[in-house]
């Protein structure tokens, strides 16, 4: 299979899971640009604005506060307690970083950095990669759980989601 046939592969995939939301079918009808498409070349656009550093604080802050906001909230309305304790931990590995990132202002000596944020908030944020979860196992709760009476790893957070 050629890396074209694998490409359109991913296009079919995505515009099929587009097709689940009304508000994205009723502007591809407006506009005669096919979802997937302007779905894709929006997510250039964003990314081509924090690597080029045009608002990259905003667009990476975006990404990280109010797309996990959204899940977040998503999250308390469920019955299930999986996508709780999953946001949970985003949040508190989140919190932890941006107070290392105001203590350490890392923005003024390391180029490209709202690029690599963004990358690394992608990876914390998405749940199939299990970023937050991996980072809370590696560092928070070695560190800090024997600082709390009865710390144990949460229930999300063990080691058969890693």
């Amino acid at each position: 299979m050629s890396f074209q046939d694998k490409a359109q592969g991913y296009v079919n995939h995505l515009d099929k899971e587009l097709s689940k939301y009304p508000v994205i079918n009723n502007l591809e009808k407006q506009t005669s640009v096919p979802k997937a498409y302007a779905v894709l070349g929006l997510a250039a656009t964003y990314f081509f604005f924090i690597f080029f550093n045009i608002g990259g604080q905003l667009l990476t802050n975006f990404a990280g506060f109010v797309i996990p906001g959204y899940y977040s909230l998503e999250a308390l309305f469920t019955t299930g307690q999986k996508d709780d304790t999953q946001w949970l931990t985003y949040w508190v590995v989140f919190a932890f970083f941006t107070v290392f990132e105001s203590l350490v202002s890392a923005v003024y000596w390391f180029p490209f950095y709202y690029t690599f944020k963004f990358i690394l908030v992608l990876w914390l944020a998405l749940p199939f990669t299990g970023g937050a979860q991996i980072v809370f196992r590696s560092f928070i709760h070695p560190v800090f759980g024997r600082y709390f009476a009865h710390a144990k790893v949460p229930v999300g957070v063990s080691d058969k989601t890693l």
